[in-house]
C-alpha cells in the first residue's frame, strides 16, 4: 500500500484574518482526500504559538464565523530551519513527527507575505502558494499596483501613506476625486477599509487603517461590476471562468463577505458577459498573475466598467476557501471539485519543489 503524504494545514496566525483562516482551514480538512493523505492540523494562535491538533479536535465553535477559536491542545510545536519538516515540541523538545507537505491557510501579514514562505525555504519543505517574493508583492498592494502599471495593467490610482506623513484632504480629493477609499497596504478581507464620501470622514478613516498597517493607501473609486477570477498553476497558470460579487452593501465589506450573510450575493458565473469580454478578464487575470510572481493559486479581482474597460484590484496569492469563498466555487464550476483541486495544489508544490533542489547551490 502507498504510503500516505503528511499534510500540515497551517492556519490561524497573529493577523487581523485570523478567524477567516481558522473557516477557511476547517473546509480545507474536510475537503482532503484522508485515503491520501495524513492530515495534520497546526493551528497558530494569535499570539504566535503553533498548536498541534487533530482532525477530530482543532476548532471550537467551528460552524459559528462570530465565535469560532483555535482549540488549544496545550502541544506547542515548532518547525526549525532544515528540518525537513520534522516537528519538534517547544517544551520538551522531543520530534512530533514531521510533514511531507505544508500547506497555508494564513491570510494576512505573518502567513501570507512571504514571512512563513521564507520559513518554509528554510526548513527544506514544499508548500502550497506563492515563494517568498509572490507573496510579498501580493500583499503589499502598493508595490503590487507598482509592478501592474509596469505591465501595463490598468489599476485605480492611489496615494501611498506612510504613518507620519502629511497628506491634505484637498490634495488627495483633487488627485483622485469623490469618493475614496481609504485601506491598510498589507491586509485582506477587507479589513481596515472605508469609504471616504467627504472631509469629516478623513481624519478618522485614515487612523482606522493605520490601526493595521504603517503603510496605508487612499485609492480612487472605480465604478463598475466587481469580478473574480481564479488562477491555478507553476510556469504556465490557467484561469477559470468568470465570478461576480453582487453588492447588497455600500462595498464588499468584511460583515458583507464574512457576516452579514445578505450582504453580498455571489454569482458563478457571472451573467451577461460576451465572449471576448470573458477572453480579456481571464487574459489580465493571468498577466497580473505572472507579473506578481504567482505560484500555486491565486484569486485576482477586478472590475469591469461600463466602458468595457478592465481594472485589476488586488490578487491574493492565499484565497479563501470557506463556505462562501470564491476560489474553489469557480473551479468547481469548472468541473475541479474542492478534493481533486487540493491535490492538484499539493502536487504543484511538490513540483516546484523538486525543480528548486536540482538548482546549482555552488559555482
Amino acid at each position: 500500500m502507498k504510503k500516505k503524504l503528511k499534510i500540515g494545514v497551517l492556519f490561524g496566525g497573529k493577523s487581523a484574518e485570523h478567524e477567516i483562516s481558522l473557516l477557511s482551514a476547517r473546509n480545507v480538512i474536510n475537503a482532503l482526500d484522508k485515503k491520501k493523505y495524513e492530515v495534520i492540523p497546526i493551528g497558530i494562535s494569535k499570539e504566535g504559538k503553533w498548536i498541534l491538533g487533530s482532525v477530530s479536535n482543532y476548532l471550537l465553535n467551528s460552524d459559528n464565523p462570530k465565535l469560532i477559536k483555535l482549540y488549544d491542545s496545550k502541544k506547542e510545536v515548532a518547525l526549525t530551519i532544515q528540518s525537513s519538516g520534522s516537528l519538534t515540541d517547544v517544551k520538551s523538545k522531543k520530534k512530533h513527527g514531521n510533514v511531507d507537505v505544508v500547506f497555508p491557510v494564513l491570510h494576512g501579514p505573518y502567513g501570507e507575505d512571504g514571512s512563513i514562505q521564507g520559513l518554509f525555504k528554510l526548513a527544506g519543505i514544499p508548500f502550497v502558494g506563492a515563494g517568498v517574493l509572490g507573496s510579498a508583492v501580493g500583499m503589499d498592494k502598493d508595490v503590487m499596483k507598482r509592478l501592474l502599471t509596469e505591465a501595463g495593467i490598468k489599476n485605480a490610482k492611489c496615494i501611498a501613506l506612510k504613518n507620519g506623513e502629511k497628506l491634505t484632504f484637498e490634495k488627495a480629493k483633487k488627485t483622485l476625486g469623490l469618493p475614496m477609499f481609504v485601506k491598510p497596504a498589507n491586509l485582506g478581507s477587507s479589513v481596515g477599509i472605508n469609504k471616504i464620501k467627504s472631509k469629516k470622514d478623513w481624519k478618522k478613516f485614515l487612523a482606522e487603517a493605520f490601526l493595521y498597517d504603517s503603510k496605508i493607501l487612499i485609492e480612487e473609486a472605480i465604478v463598475g461590476r466587481e469580478l473574480e477570477c481564479a488562477v491555478l498553476g507553476n510556469d504556465e497558470p490557467i484561469a477559470s471562468g468568470i465570478g461576480e460579487v453582487v453588492l447588497n452593501a455600500e462595498f464588499y465589506s468584511y460583515d458583507a463577505k464574512y457576516i452579514d450573510e445578505d450582504g453580498a450575493i455571489i454569482e458563478i458565473p457571472a451573467k451577461n458577459l460576451s465572449k471576448n469580454i470573458l477572453q480579456k478578464l481571464r487574459e489580465t487575470a493571468v498577466k497580473a498573475y505572472k507579473a506578481l510572481e504567482c505560484a500555486g493559486m491565486g484569486r485576482v479581482d477586478m472590475f469591469l466598467t461600463k466602458r468595457r474597460e478592465v481594472y485589476v484590484n488586488e490578487i491574493n496569492t492565499i484565497p479563501g476557501f470557506t463556505n462562501i469563498s470564491m476560489y474553489p466555487k469557480l473551479w468547481a464550476q469548472a468541473g475541479i471539485p474542492q478534493t481533486k483541486l487540493l491535490d492538484i495544489l499539493i502536487n504543484l508544490a511538490i513540483d516546484r519543489f523538486e525543480k528548486e533542489k536540482k538548482l546549482r547551490k555552488e559555482k
